[in-house]
């Protein structure tokens, strides 16, 4: 009886966090822990990771390889990346939060290609550290402001993080720069961030910006955004502070165009290194 009420209570304490959040049940440590995936590839580009290799980078940083369950716990609150990597156990997969031709095979979930026996296939890599969120985060909030690896102090070398935000339906994405110093070069291919209008970075490319000039504000035309940061292995910068805001989708202008007649917004592609 004693082990009953034991359990009752403890089950009852755990109740005040659990709760319904954009048509998901969870509680709030699990979105916590959750939100501690992200996703890693190789500075030399796309699938370039043994699987030593993509346990080795998550390890560097603090963490591990994310178990299956981890990376469908961060799917289920906007986790979308259209490229496949190393889990736990020799898995490899990716998550799919949004349907596509080009990606996930018109389905949800997380796309498990199963525990690789060749170990020296060459994929990216989905680490979890729920302690490490600086480089990269997934976000729903309706607001937020985040930074660069280290701000105020510079960003490191051989970097690449990636922050998804994903905001209600119906809601868009006000981008706000806040603070901007990168490495600057003529096509920006040294160190950069982009901004995709997407769940990925694999469609919607708004820019890719460096230098020392703020970028313009830009608002998403969906509920969704991801930016990327990389820089390579030399000369680093200040980094920049970037804030959102989340707001309700405005009713269909006239000529139909990305526009807007509040501040400097810009739904363009970015004013540096253009692609």
């Amino acid at each position: 009886m004693i082990t009953l009420l034991f359990f009752s209570a403890l089950l009852w304490e755990k109740a005040g966090a659990w709760g319904f959040k954009d048509g998901v049940l969870h509680n709030s440590i699990w979105l916590e822990r959750a939100a501690g995936v992200y996703h890693r590839e190789a500075r030399s580009g796309k699938y370039q990771l043994t699987y030593a290799e993509a346990k080795a980078v998550c390890e560097y940083e603090g963490g591990h390889l994310a178990t299956y369950q981890q990376l469908e716990a961060a799917r289920k609150i906007g986790f979308h990346v259209c490229a496949a990597g190393w889990m736990a156990k020799g898995r490899v997969g990716y998550p799919i939060v949004k349907a596509g031709a080009n990606c996930g095979f018109g389905r949800t979930g997380i796309v498990d290609y199963g525990i690789r026996l060749n170990r020296s296939e060459r994929w990216d890599a989905y680490c979890y550290n729920p302690n490490g969120k600086e480089c990269g985060g997934v976000f729903t909030d309706s607001k937020h402001t985040f930074k660069s690896p280290g701000y105020p102090n510079e960003y490191e070398n051989d970097q690449i993080c990636y922050w998804h935000i994903r905001a209600k339906y119906g809601q868009r994405i006000h981008l706000q720069f806040l603070e901007f110093d990168v490495e600057e070069d003529t096509a920006c291919m040294a160190d950069f961030l982009e901004v995709y209008d997407s769940y990925d970075d694999v469609s919607g490319f708004v820019g890719r910006f460096c230098g020392e000039e703020l970028p313009d504000d830009i608002i998403s035309t969906g509920n969704v955004m991801t930016l990327k940061f990389l820089t390579d292995a030399s000369v680093t910068a200040g980094g920049f502070q970037i804030r959102y805001t989340t707001v309700d989708t405005p009713s269909k202008s006239s000529d139909g165009k990305n526009t807007t007649s509040q501040g400097k917004n810009s739904f363009l592609s970015g004013k540096f290194g253009i692609m």
